[in-house]
């Protein structure tokens, strides 16, 4: 394999995200970035939550950016480059049970709210159907913020959450720390 690909073919096929680590010769990677991408789009499609959407650009990046990192490296760095999955789930199983156990919660919170909402915008759907068109304008309006209000309350609280186990990590650090003084 060698790295010395195209340098037009490697541009385009860089404008669509996991394309170029293909061409470059990176399947895993290029496989396993390009799933993701489009499984954001689909999950957002699916669910009707457009916010979902947010990620793509970073994904569209990070791609695009490895492909013109990848093509840069000297002969003996890009043969030093090992083709792994974006989420290296073949050699590493537990790193992927002990990060689901440590974030369970947050995992649990997010499906959560994609099984709200989703019920949310097809029950309104349903009542779209049957209402007159005074009280379906004001439902929609009502079923069109609350998705939006669930999900910035659920965000707001994650960031809370985030925020107290850090500050509660710098407490116990700050303890340990004030203890080793004191012995000292």
């Amino acid at each position: 394999m060698t790295n010395k690909k195209n340098g037009f073919f490697a541009f385009i096929f860089s404008l669509l995200p996991g394309a170029g680590e293909m061409y470059m010769g990176f399947m895993k990677k290029g496989v396993s970035t390009m799933a993701l991408f489009f499984l954001v789009i689909a999950l957002s499609a699916w669910s009707g939550i457009g916010s979902f959407l947010f990620v793509l650009p970073i994904i569209w990046f990070y791609s695009f950016f490895t492909v013109h990192n990848l093509r840069s490296l000297s002969e003996e760095e890009f043969f030093m480059v090992e083709d792994t999955f974006l989420f290296n789930v073949e050699k590493d199983n537990d790193s992927v049970i002990l990060f689901i156990r440590k974030y369970k919660n947050i995992i649990a919170i997010f499906f959560i709210i994609l099984g709200v909402t989703t019920l949310w915008n097809n029950f309104n759907r349903l009542l779209q159907r049957v209402l007159p068109n005074p009280f379906r304008d004001l439902l929609d309006t009502l079923f069109f913020i609350g998705p939006q209000t669930i999900t910035s309350i659920a965000i707001i609280a994650l960031g809370i959450y985030l925020i107290r186990g850090k500050k509660k990590e710098l407490d116990l650090l700050e303890d340990k720390g004030g203890d080793q003084n004191e012995n000292s």
